[in-house]
Parts: structure tokens; sequence; C-alpha cells
């Protein structure tokens, strides 16, 4: 480290982990904090608390997305936004998205440390449901701030028990007053673990983020007719099921014939009617998420999916609807961001590589409104959306520092 710069508490920012990971405890590593839940409120609250004890004042809007501002010397300026997510998937880890919301709040404690003004604002948000393990789509706080998402379709989404976005905020008290996306910003930065294994293997500290892989979720309906599994004869059969296996096992093997060059693909849920013994399937509903680094090959994958999808139906007997979901990966981060956050890590001596992003984040959403970059930071073999991912925190304060510079560097511009 460079001399004369700032550096984080990383002390405090541990101790703030790990009151987080109380929160939601799961299988003793772990969270489950969903979103919108009881341990979400409580994270929430505790968020809300520290931000106001470091002197930011608190908006919060319909969707229930946090802002937590420090001032600036000239209110009249937008304010440079750091932010990231505190829900958690059901068999979370500790650190995805929490990591960056903390890393965000340590930058206020440490300027606050100073008695350091900057002249614009610096807010620290936590957005809304960006895992989408509660209601999906993922990133949903951000997508709608950014009103690539409708506010009264996500208002009205439900989760498995049938309650709407609109009632859990209202039962946690975070319906905010504010509208939604009636701000703007200077400037965002998303710090975020990896959640891939690069960083770790190359034993390198710093990724800055310079784009995304081109991501698409496809939801499928399968339809069939329900039987005897016993008495109807196999030629007879429309078994949905049936179809959604061809499917998956096709869409899997599209991701292995693609993999040598950075594609990915998988099934993230199945839904199957009526599921019971003794019975096949009429309606199988399911889920496939397609990714490339490379756009052309993006679209070859594309086309690959779409005929396995029809070979399936055909060789099931069953039909297949297919509806476009979440896409993301095509936004470019803004050039000026990835410039302060080459710049800033040269002055401070700190290594970083370069690299996209494979995971989906919030980030995305606020590029198409504000110049945005991202930085990772390595997590324990990339592990993640796993109860046991982990971060050593010595590996975790270079990022830390390369956001705490570059977000006052902005900020005082």
């Amino acid at each position: 480290m460079a001399t004369n710069v700032l550096e984080i508490n990383a002390e405090r920012l541990w101790e703030s982990l790990e009151r987080s990971a109380e929160i939601g405890r799961f299988r003793d590593v772990g969270l489950r904090r969903l979103a919108l839940s009881a341990e979400d409120k409580q994270m929430r609250d505790l968020f809300v608390d520290w931000a106001k004890t470091a002197g930011c004042s608190i908006e919060i809007d319909r969707l229930g997305n946090i802002f937590a501002r420090r001032a600036g010397s000239d209110p009249s300026l937008p304010p440079v936004a750091i932010g990231s997510h505190l829900d958690t998937q059901i068999c979370g880890g500790r650190y995805d998205g929490i990591l960056g919301v903390l890393c965000g709040l340590e930058v206020v404690r440490t300027l606050n440390d100073r008695g350091l003004s900057t002249k614009r604002g610096i807010e620290v948000i936590c957005w809304t449901n960006e895992e989408g393990a509660r209601f999906s789509p993922p990133m949903m706080g951000s997508m709608a701030f950014a009103k690539v998402l409708p506010l009264e379709s996500v208002l009205a989404t439900t989760d498995e028990d049938g309650v709407t976005v609109a009632k859990a905020l209202d039962d946690i008290g975070y319906a905010g007053p504010a509208p939604l996306g009636d701000r703007t910003f200077d400037a965002y930065l998303e710090l975020h673990i990896e959640q891939a294994p690069v960083l770790d293997r190359e034993k390198c500290d710093i990724g800055i983020v310079v784009g995304g892989y081109k991501t698409q979720a496809l939801r499928l309906t399968i339809k069939g007719d329900t039987g005897h599994a016993g008495g109807t004869p196999m030629a007879m059969r429309r078994n949905a099921l049936v179809g959604a296996g061809y499917v998956i096992a096709a869409v899997n093997d599209i991701g292995l014939a693609f993999a040598a060059d950075e594609g990915r693909t998988t099934t993230t849920r199945i839904e199957s009617f009526p599921n019971l013994p003794g019975t096949y399937a009429e309606q199988v509903k399911l889920t496939i998420d397609f990714r490339h680094i490379d756009a052309a090959r993006f679209v070859a994958m594309r086309k690959e999916v779409d005929a396995a999808i029809a070979a399936s139906a055909k060789k099931a007997n069953v039909e297949i609807d297919v509806e476009e979901g979440w896409r993301w990966g095509s936004e470019l981060f803004a050039p000026e961001c990835i410039d302060l956050l080459r710049s800033t890590a040269k002055e401070l001596g700190l290594p970083y590589r370069e690299m996209r992003s494979q995971a989906g984040h919030d980030a995305y959403a606020v590029a198409t409104m504000a110049p945005t970059a991202m930085i990772f930071t390595p997590c324990f073999e990339g592990i993640s959306h796993n109860v046991n991912e982990a971060i050593e925190l010595v590996r975790s304060v270079p990022g830390a520092n390369l956001l705490l510079n570059a977000a006052v560097a902005r900020a005082n511009r």
C-alpha cells in the first residue's frame, strides 16, 4: 500500500460481517435470509441503525431499497453510490452481497474516523431481493429501480405460499415512502465476492470487472396427459416429466459442448404436477439458464437450446411452450469508472486482473442509468450459493481499500 492513502478498519469490517452471520444462521456456517423475511427485516434494521449511527440519512423506496447517504459539501451534486444486497439464498453463504454493503458502510465509517468530507455525498445502498430465492426474478429491486421491470408487476409477484411482494414489504415495514427510481447517481460502484475460482486460483486479490457474460433464462411449460404409471401402455403416454428429463439432459450436454470457451448451462428449477406416486405427470415447469462470454457463441448456444427443446418435445410426444425470462450481461460498464479503478489500484500499488462477471449483479441494472463498475474479491475455491462460501479477511481488504479510495476520488471531483 502506498503512503498517504486511506485504509479501512479491517477488524471493524470483520466484526460487522460476523454480526451479520448471526442473523438467519443456517447449518451453522451459512445463512438463510430470504428477501423480505423476518430475518431480512432484522438485518435491514441493523444496517439502518449502523448507518444512522455513522451519521447517514436514510431513505427507503416503495420496493424497500435502502439508501443511506453521507452528505457531501455540495448537496446539489448527485452522490457516488456504493451498493449490493443483504438477502441470501436458501442455502446461502455469509458474504454474497453482504460484503459489498458492509464495505460501503466501512467507507463511510473510515471517512468519519478521519474527519474527512467529500464534495459529493456517498450513498450506501441495500437493494431488495437480489437473489430471487423467494420472489422471481433475481435483482428485482435494482431492475425495478432502473425501470427494467414495472413496479406494479413486481409488487404483485408471489412467493410459493402466495404472499405478494407488496404484502411482504408491508409485513416487515419496508414499503418506503420514497418514489421508486427517483434519484440519480454520479457513479455506482459495487464490490462483490467473485463467486468463481479465478482470483482464488491465481492468488490475485482484486478483479476489476469490465463486463458480464450474456445470460438468458427460459421458462418452459411442458404439457402432456396424466395417466396410470402401470396401466397405460408406453406408446400411449404423453409424460411431461419424461419430456422435462430429455430437456434437462440435452441442455446440460450443450453446456459441456460449449464449456471449453466459457459456456454455461443448467436447469435451475422444476415443478411437476400432480407429482404423485403411481401417476405420471401431465405438466412440468422448468427454468433453464444459459450463459456465454462471447455474443456470437451465445447466439449459437441459443439455437442449440431451441433445437434441443423441439427434439425433446417430439421424442416425448408432448408440447413445450417457451417464455423468455430474465436476461442480462449485455450492459457495458462505464470506461470512466473502469479507468478510475485501474488508476486507483496502480496508485495504491495493488495488483489486479481484469475479468468478466459470470454471475448477475445489481450493478447490471444500475449500469443502464448511471456510470458503473465493479470490484471482485476472492472467495475460497469460488464456492458460492452454498453454506460453505468462505473468504479471508486479508484477501478482502485490498478490494475494500480500492473501493474506498476510488469512491472518495470520484466524490471529490
